[in-house]
C-alpha cells in the first residue's frame, strides 16, 4: 500500500500493540518504495481507540506528588497518552493533507517522509512508556485521561495551516517547556529510569516541533503570508485560551521557533 493508506490503517488500528505495528509498516513500506499512495476520499474524524482509558474532562484528571511510585505512574500514562495521540496525528497529517495542493509536487515526498519519521518516533515513545509501566505495575489504559489533543485535530481537520500551527508549534511545543522540570523532579526523587525516557522523547520531540515550524514557514512564502502574523491569526482562531509561559527558550529556537511567534500570544 502507498503512504496515504498506510496511515489510514496507523488511525483505524485500535489496539495500542496494532497501532504501533501499523506505524512500523508504515515507516517500512515507505522506506521500501516511497510510494506516496492515492488521496483518500473520506477520512475519519477519529481515530480507533481501545476501550481505556476512559476519557474524561482535562479537570477530572487527579494529580499525584511524584514521591509515590502511583504517582510516578500517573505522570508517565499521561505522558503515554499524549504520545499515543501523537501517534495518530502524525499518521493523520499525512493521510489528511499529503496530498494537499498546496504542497508542491517536488515536495511531496519529503513533506510525507517527514511525518512518517515523526509517526514511528511517536510509536517508539509509546512502547517506551508502557514497558516503564509495567515495571510500575501499572499499563496504559488503567487511569482516565483527557481527549484535549485529538479535539484540536477535529479543530483543525479542514485547515492545513491551522493543523500545523496549533498540533506541532503550540501544543508540541509547550512540551518542550514543561518536560525539563519532569525531569528534574523524576531525577530529584531517584527515578532516574523514568527520567531518562523523558530525555529521549525531549529532544526527539524539539525535531518535530522544527518539522511542523519548517512546513508552516514554507507555506506561509507560498501564500504569501508573513509567517508571524498568520500563525498569530490562527492560533486566535483555532486555539482557546492564550499561551502559558515560561517558555523554553533556547529549545524553542533550536525548533524554529522564534521568540517573536509565541511571546505576542502569551
Amino acid at each position: 500500500m502507498g503512504a496515504a493508506q498506510n496511515a489510514l490503517a496507523v488511525l483505524n488500528s485500535s489496539a495500542p500493540a496494532k497501532k504501533g505495528l501499523a506505524a512500523r509498516q508504515l515507516a517500512q513500506d515507505w522506506e521500501q518504495s516511497r510510494d506516496i499512495g492515492t488521496a483518500i476520499d473520506l477520512m475519519p474524524d477519529k481515530p480507533a481507540r481501545p476501550g481505556h482509558p476512559v476519557l474524561v474532562s482535562p479537570g477530572d484528571v487527579k494529580r499525584r506528588r511524584l514521591g509515590t511510585k502511583a504517582g510516578r505512574g500517573a505522570l508517565l500514562h499521561a505522558v503515554a497518552h499524549i504520545e499515543f495521540n501523537a501517534i495518530d496525528l502524525a499518521a493523520d497529517m499525512i493521510a489528511r493533507f499529503g496530498h494537499h495542493p498546496d504542497i508542491p509536487k517536488a515536495d511531496q515526498t519529503n513533506f510525507i517522509g517527514d511525518w512518517i519519521s515523526v509517526c514511528l518516533d511517536e510509536a517508539r515513545h509509546f512502547d517506551l512508556l508502557q514497558t516503564r509501566l509495567s515495571e510500575l505495575d501499572m499499563s496504559y489504559g488503567d487511569l482516565p485521561a483527557h481527549n484535549g489533543l485529538w479535539e484540536a485535530a477535529v479543530k483543525t481537520k479542514s485547515n492545513f495551516a491551522a493543523r500545523l500551527a496549533i498540533a506541532p508549534m503550540v501544543l508540541e511545543a509547550r512540551g518542550l517547556d514543561v518536560t525539563p522540570g519532569m525531569i528534574e523532579k523524576l531525577t530529584n526523587v531517584g527515578d532516574n529510569a523514568s527520567a531518562d525516557i523523558l530525555k529521549i522523547i525531549y529532544n526527539e520531540e524539539i525535531g518535530h516541533v522544527a518539522i511542523g515550524a519548517r512546513w508552516f514557514q514554507k507555506l506561509a512564502q507560498i501564500r504569501g503570508q508573513e509567517p508571524e502574523s498568520w500563525f498569530h491569526a490562527l492560533v486566535s482562531d483555532y486555539f482557546a485560551g492564550r499561551l502559558k509561559p515560561p517558555f523554553n527558550v533556547q529549545a524553542r529556537t533550536l525548533a524554529g521557533l522564534k521568540e517573536g511567534f509565541y511571546m505576542p500570544l502569551s
